[in-house]
């Protein structure tokens, strides 16, 4: 009796303490104490609770919700109570170029459930995985590439301008293409051609019907992330009850995974016949190759001591999979959308696509459609086309097909970022749709101007300078975007060959508004676009 008496004598004190630890760790300490209750909060609840911005996540609305904060309270806001935004660029290169390693939100890039160079969450294995395959997408490496060069002449000239060509047959002048889809077919046909050569590549662009079966998986792989990178927990607690909160998305990944693990097998395979003839230079897996010979040397050269050995060495097929599924998967969709915004701007002036058909003929040689193809140009000389690039660099600005928050997490014990001293394990990030939208550095930042990229004078180059430094269309450091140099050289041949033949006129542009997520498209997903033969003279 004297044991039941204490015992709840005891409970009542006990409640009282537990309920004031709980308001000194879940507010007072987040709101009042915490090194970032100094950070101007994007809403009054981000001191205590995520809800604010996980909302923002799940309706949509990140990138401009974000944007909004900062316009109000300044480069630095803070979103929850372990998570800041930043948008400045000397806050950028602290964090980016910092090498500060990446949040656990990239874990649901881990493919085949292993990881790649993207979702590498450590700075060092990450390097050692970036070392295997970053020379072959070198923009000097690129230009010189046999193997390129002929996977784009076949592309262009079998595929890509027969596409065209024959919408624009008199008697089908009012036939119109899905450039939405069209590009992102095109873009996926070029990378796997790099990644696995021409004979085990994707052909999407002749075989629509399989194509848009596959976008469909895609965007169901899409839609559903939001659980799994927001709240992995909470999808592992409910999927014992029957409560799967991802399971579209993981039905889509078995089915793309199964697809890109073919490509990897035949690629292997073609490989490893003995006594077949030479491969084309159109036939080389350049990716792939690149792949294969740097896991042997890391194999050879560190073996089980190597940080990615368990990972990556002891995974190989796995590995190599994973690795090559981002490649293409992070190939077609950025492309793809930055051509459908270009080929929507140029569609409305004609004077635009007359000015820049005249700069593309002046290359030598031009991509002029003679007997039903074109050369592919000097690699170079396509580079240093000043409207081809300006416009191609201005829709990446305002349309930044990867555009949302690029998840970091902060050093430990602390590191300082512009005024403030942030804790090690915070949530940091920044976002090219916000840095891209910076009045300072960009006027009129909502209109896409591609004259803000052409300077004439003095005064208009040090403009210029100033815009490239902000510019993040690729992230920066020493994890930024891969492929740039590869999507950047495929956009201006696609555009050279189609411009320079070609007129486009829109037909049905309703719901060509972009989508406010991470990764952004036409919020139809489509844009229809009909295709004239130019006046050559």
């Amino acid at each position: 009796m004297t044991f039941e008496v204490i015992s709840h004598d005891l409970a009542f004190p006990a409640f009282i303490l537990l309920a004031a630890l709980s308001l000194l760790r879940f507010v007072l300490y987040p709101v009042l104490l915490s090194a970032l209750a100094k950070v101007p909060k994007a809403h009054w609840s981000c001191g205590v609770s995520s809800v604010w911005i996980l909302w923002a996540r799940y309706t949509n609305r990140e990138n401009r919700t974000i944007g909004e904060a900062h316009r109000r309270y300044g480069p630095i806001v803070r979103l929850a109570p372990n998570e800041v935004s930043i948008n400045d660029m000397e806050s950028v290169k602290t964090v980016y170029q910092g090498g500060f390693d990446k949040h656990q939100w990239y874990s649901v890039f881990n493919n085949y459930g292993v990881p790649n160079v993207f979702c590498s969450i450590y700075a060092k294995e990450h390097s050692i995985r970036k070392r295997m395959v970053s020379h072959v997408y070198s923009k000097s490496y690129l230009h010189s590439s046999a193997s390129l060069a002929a996977q784009a002449d076949d592309i262009l000239n079998t595929r890509v301008l027969p596409t065209l060509d024959t919408s624009s047959h008199e008697g089908q002048a009012h036939q119109a293409i899905d450039v939405h889809s069209f590009f992102a077919a095109a873009a996926m046909d070029f990378i796997t051609a790099y990644t696995f050569g021409l004979q085990n590549s994707s052909n999407f662009i002749q075989q629509k019907v399989y194509h848009d079966h596959w976008l469909e998986l895609y965007r169901s792989r899409k839609g559903y992330s939001f659980f799994s990178q927001e709240l992995p927990m909470l999808s592992k607690l409910l999927s014992p009850i029957g409560l799967h909160l991802t399971a579209r998305m993981e039905a889509a990944n078995r089915e793309l995974e199964e697809w890109c693990a073919k490509l990897c097998a035949a690629t292997l395979s073609s490989l490893a016949m003995k006594g077949s003839k030479p491969q084309t230079p159109a036939d080389q897996p350049v990716v792939l190759r690149a792949l294969l010979h740097g896991l042997d040397k890391e194999e050879r050269v560190r073996g089980k001591e190597s940080p990615i050995f368990s990972t990556a060495i002891s995974q190989r097929n796995l590995t190599i999979s994973s690795e090559l599924f981002d490649h293409i998967l992070a190939g077609q969709e950025t492309t793809g959308v930055a051509l459908t915004y270009l080929s929507w701007h140029l569609s409305q002036s004609q004077d635009l696509q007359h000015q820049l058909r005249a700069e593309l003929l002046s290359l030598t040689p031009n991509m002029r459609m003679e007997s039903g193809k074109v050369n592919i140009p000097n690699s170079g000389q396509l580079d240093r086309l000043p409207l081809l690039h300006a416009v191609i660099i201005e829709t990446v600005r305002l349309y930044a097909p990867a555009g949302g928050p690029e998840p970091r997490v902060t050093p430990h014990p602390s590191c300082r970022i512009g005024p403030y001293e942030i804790p090690g394990g915070v949530r940091i990030s920044a976002s090219a749709y916000n840095l891209h939208r910076d009045e300072r550095h960009f006027p009129h930042a909502e209109i896409w101007d591609h004259t803000r990229w052409l300077h004439t004078d003095d005064m208009d180059e040090e403009r210029q300078k100033e815009m490239n430094r902000q510019f993040w269309g690729f992230s920066s450091g020493g994890r930024m975007c891969l492929g740039s140099n590869f999507a950047m050289h495929e956009m201006k041949l696609l555009v050279a060959a189609i411009y320079t033949n070609y007129t486009s006129h829109i037909v049905d542009d309703e719901g060509i508004a972009p989508t406010d997520g991470y990764t952004s498209h036409p919020t139809s997903g489509q844009l229809w676009l009909r295709f004239e033969r130019a006046d050559l003279g």
